[in-house]
């Protein structure tokens, strides 16, 4: 048997349908019948004193039209049935079939309302799919289907379905063919404000079939992809015997939900007889569980560890029992942390997540863990069982991973990637506060004279001194990336003028002009900078990027170590 459905799960939640109790009746079903909805709770001062449904819809008075402004309140039904949300849905179809209702009120633990309950939300959720399969359409009709001549006023039918208590009656329109009206088509019918026109001329049609023999999943699957609630029988001569809808299919759900019970017990039966069997496994298991596992009582003092958290943490069981889990505190968190632990233990009766600890060694570790309040009969907690892994070498392969994925393998800077992703960023800070940034195109001049005279070693060493130095001219908010070689990007975002950018430039190259010392030698390279600004020479980073690398090739053909900015006629130049 699977696992209990509360109705929590099932139920129509969210912004309940609620209208004052002078609303009339024509806007209480134009309101129903816009959110396809099949009640309406009737509110008073935000205490619900009511509800209207659709079956209370038949009572209207179709052959009087000022019917549909009489209050709501005067056809409402009342007090409105409530069922609490833990309630499971098999529980629940009981209810339903006790006091012939068709909607309940679902309240939370304070008896605020949280939900409507229908049986349409039984038959749609309860899983019964099983069920449906084995059954044959004939074991759900119970009795043939209610006809009425087409030539009835509106009125007159209404009070036929509401006297025998039918949801749907099928319309005999008189010209061979078949239509159905049903409580959803009176509602929409009230908030059209309809006069009292002929049955037939308001009948839904072609009626749609279903046969006898066929499944009872085929009818319900009908319904859901047509949007409906009901389906004519036919026989094999093609005679109607009957309508079906959802509520039709939860004739045998209670039964069901019995059958369920009584598995349950014999369940649990077997399981007592093995318990001792069970425990004895669950000691194994913890025992031998690669994963540390911590049981406290409700004080949080300590009273069971297992081998793995000893192997974990390096301490005893001998040296934590009565202790609390402070002993392995890191002093890493913040007082604000451990009280939104403690909100979620005592709000939900669990906390996951990661935390700092430290070893009996004095080594710091991440583990990943899971607390859970273990609670009597009555719902007190009277333990907490903690459940823990070491995941600091897997932090450590997701930084590395990071590292790889976003900086320079041998500089450590930013890459392209990281780089288009803060330029992309900075754009949008520039469009937002109308300001200015500047991209930098930079290439190292007779960069492969180095490594051709002294091996990539030497170029290495000397690229790592470059981007040191770089970094000593820029602000803490620029950013120097390296898009491979001798290739680098410099982004100067919040410029206050064109200027300032000029600064940098000629800081970049003067520094670089400074010889360098590489392997006992005394190397000199120079560097040509191309600038590109925003917003006037683009507003994408492939713009910018490109404009910048223009210039850059500018500054190179003028005769190199020396900068250029992107214009129109520098683009045409290149």
């Amino acid at each position: 048997m699977g696992r209990p459905l509360p109705i929590s799960r099932i139920m129509h939640s969210g912004l309940l349908l609620r209208c004052p109790p002078q609303t009339s009746i024509a806007e209480a079903a134009a309101r129903m019948a816009e959110n396809s909805v099949s009640s309406i709770l009737i509110s008073d001062n935000d205490k619900v004193i009511g509800i209207w449904t659709e079956r209370d819809a038949l009572t209207v008075d179709f052959s009087r039209p000022e019917s549909f402004e009489r209050p709501v309140s005067s056809v409402m039904s009342a007090p409105v049935l409530t069922l609490p949300c833990d309630m499971d849905a098999g529980e629940a179809a009981l209810r339903f079939r006790e006091t012939g209702k068709r909607h309940f009120l679902i309240v939370d633990e304070s008896g605020t309302p949280s939900g409507i309950l229908s049986q349409t939300d039984l038959a749609l959720n309860q899983g019964l799919e099983p069920y449906l399969r084995l059954r044959e359409v004939s074991t759900a009709i119970t009795h043939p289907p209610l006809v009425t001549d087409g030539k009835l006023p509106l009125s007159e039918v209404a009070a036929i379905m509401h006297r025998q208590q039918a949801d749907a009656i099928v319309v005999d329109c008189h010209d061979g063919g078949l239509g159905i009206l049903t409580e959803r088509d009176i509602v929409r019918l009230i908030a059209r404000n309809t006069g009292n026109a002929l049955a037939s001329d308001l009948a839904t049609r072609p009626l749609l079939t279903v046969g006898e023999s066929d499944p009872l999943i085929h009818a319900r699957d009908l319904l859901i992809n047509h949007r409906i609630r009901h389906l004519a029988v036919i026989n094999s001569q093609g005679e109607v015997t009957g309508l079906i809808g959802y509520n039709d299919m939860l004739a045998g759900a209670e039964q069901m939900y019995l059958d369920d019970l009584r598995d349950a017990l014999e369940q649990r039966d077997r399981a007592i007889a093995q318990s001792r069997k069970t425990l004895q496994l669950a000691e194994r298991v913890i025992e031998s569980s690669f994963e540390g596992i911590m049981v406290t009582d409700r004080n949080v003092n300590i009273e069971f560890v297992n081998p793995a958290f000893t192997h974990l943490t390096g301490y005893s069981q001998d040296e934590v029992i009565g202790k609390t889990p402070q002993i392995l505190s890191s002093g890493r968190h913040d007082t604000e942390f451990y009280q939104r632990m403690w909100n979620s233990l005592v709000t939900h009766g669990y906390w996951r997540g990661e935390i700092w600890n430290r070893r009996k060694t004095g080594e710091l570790y991440l583990e990943l863990l899971t607390i859970t309040a273990i609670t009597d009969n009555e719902g007190n907690t009277t333990h907490y069982a903690g459940l823990f892994t070491d995941i600091t070498q897997n932090r450590k392969n997701e930084d590395q991973i990071r590292q790889l994925a976003y900086y320079d393998a041998l500089t450590g800077i930013p890459n392209r990637r990281l780089l288009e992703d803060r330029l992309e960023h900075a754009i949008r800070h520039a469009h937002r506060r109308s300001s200015l940034l500047a991209v930098m195109f930079m290439d190292l001049d007779h960069f492969k004279n180095v490594n051709d005279q002294l091996g990539h070693a030497a170029g290495d060493e000397l690229l790592l001194q470059f981007t040191s130095r770089v970094q000593s001219c820029l602000r803490e908010d620029d950013t120097l990336a390296r898009l491979g070689g001798d290739e680098f990007i410099v982004l100067l975002p919040d410029l206050e003028n064109v200027e300032d950018a000029y600064r940098v430039a000629e800081r970049l190259i003067a520094q670089n002009q400074e010889p360098y010392r590489i392997d006992g030698t005394t190397q000199r390279v120079g560097s040509s900078i191309g600038i590109s600004l925003y917003p006037q020479d683009g507003s994408t980073a492939s713009e910018l990027l490109q404009g910048a690398d223009i210039a850059m090739y500018r500054a190179k053909q003028d005769g190199r170590n020396l900068f250029r900015l992107f214009t129109p006629e520098v683009a045409a130049g290149a």
